[in-house]
């Protein structure tokens, strides 16, 4: 990711931090409106969920700039989530769905710009977790 790319990231991260219950109850929402094969994933009761979502969301685009501290970290959460049953085909649909979130959330602040560069942490994360997960890491 470039300096540019991470700044976009963590300035429009920043304004959802303040809504991030509701961010986190559009994602969800849209998630299972999508992918209702995942529901079966999570907990019934979601509120412990939603907030574990937004903090990762935090520390991983606080990390951004010094990704070697967080990679651990990142392939450590792709390992748990195959023991949760999540497969690669996952990652797909919770990236476009977080696009959406980020899109009803940010509105007009969602330009071309900040989507390309939420995709592409999305992308190197996912991509660091479904390596980790299928054991295809340095670990």
């Amino acid at each position: 990711m470039t300096p540019e790319q991470i700044g976009l990231v963590q300035q429009s991260f920043a304004k959802v931090a303040p809504i991030a219950p509701q961010a986190a109850d559009i994602f969800y929402s849209r998630l299972f409106e999508v992918a209702p094969q995942v529901r079966y994933l999570f907990p019934d009761d979601m509120a412990e969920q939603k907030r574990k979502l937004m903090d990762m969301l935090g520390v991983a685009v606080n990390g951004l700039t010094r990704l070697d501290a967080i990679l651990p970290a990142v392939q450590q959460l792709g390992r748990r989530h195959k023991g949760y049953g999540a497969v690669p085909d996952h990652y797909a649909v919770v990236g476009d769905t977080l696009i959406y979130t980020l899109d009803q959330g940010l509105g007009d602040g969602f330009t071309d710009e900040v989507r390309a560069a939420w995709a592409e942490a999305y992308g190197l994360l996912a991509g660091v977790m479904i390596e980790a997960a299928e054991g295809l890491d340095d670990d």
